[in-house]
């Protein structure tokens, strides 16, 4: 089976979606749409805005997000995902690919989320941790004996976890970490401590939101980040959207669990390369590729 996989934050770059605006009526339309239902100018942003525009809380979450949902509807009869999977923001992207979501909805909900996590971050200073070379369980027993909030945010890949919490914990937790034996312990330019109990005012405000919105029956199992596993009732999927900024990403059990489903390969649609990077850390031989716009 063919699995269609989506980035999350991060993997923004200046330029991104151009291609696709100006080879693509499909495109084209959709990108008007955006700047219609946001109320400003996102395109002109990610068309020619610098590397500090494109960082901008209002921007960030919903320009990758239009890159791959946009990237998607322009596959044509190419597109026929049999599962989909996005890590932390791109499970949105996933939504709408399945057609849990209307693309118009899904953007109204990316764009609450950006802005609901900024918020969040102003509460209480945070951030977050790559710990690299060592066991997950090592590294969630150590962040169990730090005082403080910090906690196992994004199971990567094997040897490959991010820590999330308070400042002060967090640089606890790393000098903890390196002691035990970690290869690196290495703090990220991040606002704020996403995937957290720190996240908290924003779940309960992006709740309200998924709550008034429409999920409809998805064509194809998502793969979401709280279960790791594949759910096609739309009941359970909101229920894991909403738990989702305060729980961990698993994103390795997810790739473990996909595989094991029957995934024959997958295609990564969006900004960047990571998602693929991190199966080939499973399987340094598993097929991966990325979406390219279909032109006819």
């Amino acid at each position: 089976m063919k699995a269609y996989i989506f980035p999350g934050q991060g993997a923004q770059f200046s330029g991104m979606g151009k291609d696709l605006y100006e080879n693509s009526e499909i495109a084209k339309s959709m990108f008007d749409k955006a700047n219609e239902v946001l109320g400003f100018d996102i395109t002109s942003i990610m068309f020619e805005g610098t590397d500090e525009e494109l960082k901008q809380t209002k921007v960030t979450q919903p320009a990758i997000f239009l890159h791959s949902t946009i990237l998607a509807a322009t596959l044509g009869e190419s597109f026929k995902p049999e599962m989909v999977a996005g890590h932390s923001l791109g499970e949105l992207s996933a939504l709408v690919a399945n057609q849990t979501l209307t693309f118009e909805d899904g953007l109204r909900l990316v764009s609450k989320r950006a802005l609901a996590m900024q918020a969040a971050c102003d509460y209480v200073p945070s951030t977050m941790a790559a710990i690299l070379g060592l066991e997950d369980e090592v590294v969630e027993k150590v962040c169990e004996e730090i005082e403080g909030v910090v906690v196992a945010a994004n199971y990567n890949c094997p040897g490959q976890l991010v820590i999330s919490g308070a400042i002060p914990a967090v640089e606890a937790a790393c000098t903890s970490l390196t002691e035990a034996g970690a290869r690196r312990a290495l703090m990220l330019p991040v606002g704020g401590a996403f995937h957290s109990p720190l996240m908290e005012p924003a779940r309960e405000e992006l709740a309200a939101a998924i709550e008034a919105t429409t999920f409809s029956q998805p064509s194809c199992p998502v793969y979401q980040n709280v279960v790791a596993n594949a759910v096609i009732d739309p009941t359970e999927i909101k229920s894991n959207l909403v738990a989702q900024l305060t729980a961990p990403v698993r994103w390795t059990q997810t790739m473990n669990q996909m595989i094991a489903d029957g995934a024959a390969e997958v295609v990564e649609v969006g900004p960047g390369k990571v998602l693929q990077g991190l199966f080939k850390k499973v399987d340094r031989k598993f097929p991966t590729s990325s979406a390219e716009l279909a032109l006819s």
